[in-house]
């Protein structure tokens, strides 16, 4: 995926809470999926983050057919939240450097422009689900994320979809030293990704087609 081709869409299926990340020794990681900053993502933890998307996927869908070919085109799962759970830290990392924050104020307000835009707060939480695999209960902290990233673009003057944005998304890569479990990949610092990394519901867009759904 070249860079000019990315944008803040990226970020991200399922959110790393603070909570998520605990601590770990210098030794191995057992039962580890990620570590981030010396921080591990447990395997249960992200088991328990893909079963909150298939459990809001079965809800959505009207019968056993449609929720198995739910499924059939989403087998990566686990592999995609996990790259997601990771680079939310990256992100979140490359914001704390260049001093970036946001309020709740701007939160409530870009949701609120959201379900303007799309119907309500139950076809937004509909729309994400579909479109990105955010289950209900994580819109606002993925809505947080987005301002995030449109913010830390913003503060170094360019836009979520140019090199210089994930250039900073590198650097805050390198210095979180992450380290996957090798049953889920490798993490690519200068890309910022997981390596094979497919997320199925990605949307690769144009920051003037970004501008348009925000």
């Amino acid at each position: 995926m070249h860079r000019r081709r990315r944008t803040a869409l990226l970020l991200s299926a399922a959110i790393v809470a603070a909570p998520l990340l605990t601590a770990c020794g210098s030794d191995a990681h057992p039962g580890a999926a990620a570590v981030v900053g010396g921080q591990r993502i447990t395997v249960a933890q992200l088991e328990n983050r893909v079963s909150e998307v298939r459990a809001a996927q079965r809800a959505a869908v009207p019968d056993e057919a449609t929720y198995e070919q739910v499924i059939a085109k989403s087998g990566s799962l686990p592999r995609d939240v996990l790259h997601n759970l990771v680079l939310d830290e990256v992100l979140h990392k490359a914001a704390q450097d260049a001093g970036v924050t946001v309020t709740r104020k701007e939160l409530q307000k870009m949701r609120g422009d959201l379900e303007g835009q799309v119907g309500g707060a139950k076809a937004l939480e509909t729309a994400w689900l579909q479109q990105y695999g955010v289950p209900p209960q994580r819109l606002d902290e993925n809505l947080r994320l987005r301002l995030e990233a449109q913010k830390l673009a913003a503060a170094l003057g360019t836009d979520t979809g140019k090199p210089a944005f994930w250039d900073a998304m590198s650097a805050a890569s390198k210095k979180l030293g992450i380290e996957l479990n090798p049953r889920y990949g490798t993490w690519d610092v200068q890309k910022s990704s997981r390596a094979d990394a497919k997320t199925p519901w990605v949307r690769e867009v144009t920051a003037e087609s970004m501008q348009q759904t925000m």
